[in-house]
C-alpha cells in the first residue's frame, strides 16, 4: 500500500512539474507576443510622426503657397454698401438689424468711422458738473480739476459718429501717483453706428480715496480706442484730491 502511494506521489509531481514547465513556456511565448506588438505599436506611432512632420514640411514649402493673396476687391464706404442693396427687401432688413436705425445724413463718402468726444465732465453728488475741455492742452504744472476726498462721482461723455460704423470703442483711464500708477479703468462701449445726434454714456459711480496719504496731485491719461487701435481722444492732464472742495465751486 505504501509502495502505490509512493508511485501514485512520484507521478503526480512529475504530472505538476511538467504542468509547471508548460506553463513557463507559454508565459514566456505570451511576452514574446507583447514586446513584439510593442514594438510593432512604437513602429506606427513614428511612423505617424513621421508623416506629420511631412505634412508641416509640405504646409511650409513656399512652393505650394498662393502667389498672390485672395482679392476681396476695393473697400466701400458704409453709404455705398447700404445703397447697392436698397431695392432688396429682405438684404435691406437685414442690415437695419445688424446696424440699427442708421442716419443717412450722417454717412459720408469715407471708408472709416470718424468718432468725436463732444463733452466729458465729472459728476458729483450735490455738485456742479466739472467740464473738461476738449480739445486739452497738457500743463503739468496746473491741475485740471480738484476733487474732495471721499466724495463719490462718475464721468459722463457724449460724442458723436459719422461715416461708418465704429467697432468695439474702448474707454481706457490709467491714473498715477508719485510715478506708481494707482488705477487703471478699461470699459468696453461695444459697436455704434452714425448718426448725428451724440451718444452720451456715463460710466458707474466711483468714490475718491480719502486720508492723509490720499490727498495730492495726480496724473492721468484718458483714451477713447477703437478695436483697430485708432485713437480718437488721447489726453494728459493733473488732478488734485484735497480734504475739501475748492473755494471758488461753492
Amino acid at each position: 500500500m505504501s509502495a502505490a502511494v509512493g508511485i501514485f506521489s512520484a507521478s503526480k509531481q512529475d504530472g505538476l512539474k511538467k504542468n509547471e514547465r508548460n506553463n513557463n513556456e507559454e508565459a514566456r511565448e505570451e511576452k514574446k507576443k507583447n514586446n513584439n506588438k510593442f514594438v510593432d505599436d512604437n513602429e506606427a506611432k513614428n511612423n505617424n510622426v513621421d508623416d506629420e512632420n511631412e505634412v508641416d514640411e509640405e504646409d511650409d514649402d513656399p512652393k505650394l503657397k498662393p502667389e498672390k493673396e485672395l482679392d476681396l476687391g476695393p473697400p466701400l464706404s458704409l453709404k455705398e454698401q447700404l445703397e447697392m442693396d436698397k431695392d432688396d427687401e429682405s438684404l435691406r432688413r437685414w442690415k437695419e438689424q445688424l446696424l440699427g436705425s442708421v442716419d443717412m445724413s450722417a454717412l459720408g463718402e469715407m471708408e472709416a468711422a470718424e468718432v468725436k468726444i463732444e463733452r466729458l465732465s465729472i459728476v458729483c453728488r450735490g455738485r456742479p458738473d466739472i467740464v473738461l475741455p476738449i480739445p486739452f492742452v497738457s500743463n503739468p504744472k496746473s491741475s485740471l480739476f480738484i476733487l474732495k476726498e471721499g466724495s463719490r462721482y462718475r464721468l459722463k461723455f457724449s460724442f458723436t459718429v459719422s461715416h461708418n460704423v465704429v467697432s468695439g470703442l474702448n474707454y481706457t483711464n490709467t491714473v498715477w501717483k508719485s510715478g506708481v500708477r494707482v488705477e487703471k479703468t478699461k470699459v468696453m462701449l461695444v459697436t455704434f453706428s452714425p448718426r448725428k445726434d451724440p451718444y452720451t454714456y456715463e460710466l458707474e459711480e466711483e468714490t475718491t480715496p480719502s486720508g492723509l496719504f490720499a490727498r495730492g496731485s495726480y496724473s492721468a491719461t484718458t483714451k477713447f480706442v477703437d478695436d483697430d487701435g485708432k485713437a480718437y481722444l488721447d489726453m494728459n492732464y493733473h488732478f488734485e484730491i484735497k480734504k475739501n472742495w475748492p473755494s471758488n465751486n461753492s
